[in-house]
C-alpha cells in the first residue's frame, strides 16, 4: 500500500474515485444518480489544488493500481478548533476492503499529521463506525462522540495521534 499526495494532473482520477465513493453511500442515503447517468459528489476538490495548507488529498495506490482516497482537512467541523485533523473523506474501493489497506492508509495518516484528530461517520454507516472505532482503538484510548442532538455529524471519534501507537 503506498500513499501519494495528488497533483494537478490526479484531479480526474480524484473525481471519478469520488463518484464511486458516493455511489458506495447511494443505497444507504438515498442518493440517486443524475439524468447523466453519473453520481455527482458534492464536495469542492478546488482546496485541494489550490495549495490550501489546511487540505490535503491522497491517492491510495496497491502495487501501483488505484486503490482508494483520501481527503484530510485541518480544523475541526465540530468546533472552532483550528489545531484538528478531520478525516473529510476515506474511501478504500471493494476490492482492496478486508485486507488492510484502508488501516494502513489510515496509520500512515495518523502518523503524518500528528495531532489531535476527528473523525466522523454518518449514522447508517455502521461498518465504517465499527471500522474507525477498532482501527482507532489499536492505537489507544480515543473519546467517541455523538455530535449535535440529531446526530447530524454522526459518531464521531475523537483522539490524539502524537500519544498513540503507530500502527503497522
Amino acid at each position: 500500500m503506498e500513499m501519494h499526495p495528488v497533483s494537478a494532473g490526479d484531479r480526474p482520477r480524484l473525481a471519478a474515485l469520488l463518484e464511486l465513493y458516493v455511489y458506495d453511500f447511494s443505497e444507504m442515503l438515498a442518493i440517486d444518480v443524475g439524468e447523466d447517468g453519473r453520481f455527482h459528489p458534492p464536495w469542492q476538490l478546488d482546496p485541494y489544488f489550490a495549495n490550501d495548507p489546511r487540505a490535503h488529498a491522497f491517492l491510495i495506490r496497491v502495487e501501483g493500481k488505484l486503490a482508494g482516497l483520501a481527503l484530510v482537512k485541518q480544523g475541526s467541523r465540530l468546533s472552532d478548533d483550528a489545531t484538528i485533523f478531520d478525516m473529510a473523506e476515506f474511501f478504500v474501493l471493494r476490492r482492496y476492503r478486508r485486507h488492510g489497506v484502508g488501516e494502513r492508509a489510515a496509520g500512515w495518516l495518523f502518523d503524518r499529521f500528528a495531532g489531535t484528530w476527528e473523525v466522523r461517520q454518518k449514522p447508517a454507516n455502521t461498518q465504517a463506525t465499527a471500522f474507525w472505532r477498532r482501527i482507532i482503538g489499536r492505537r489507544g484510548p480515543f473519546e467517541d462522540l455523538v455530535a449535535d442532538g440529531e446526530r447530524r455529524h454522526g459518531p464521531v471519534q475523537r483522539f490524539d495521534s502524537r500519544t498513540s501507537a503507530t500502527l503497522k
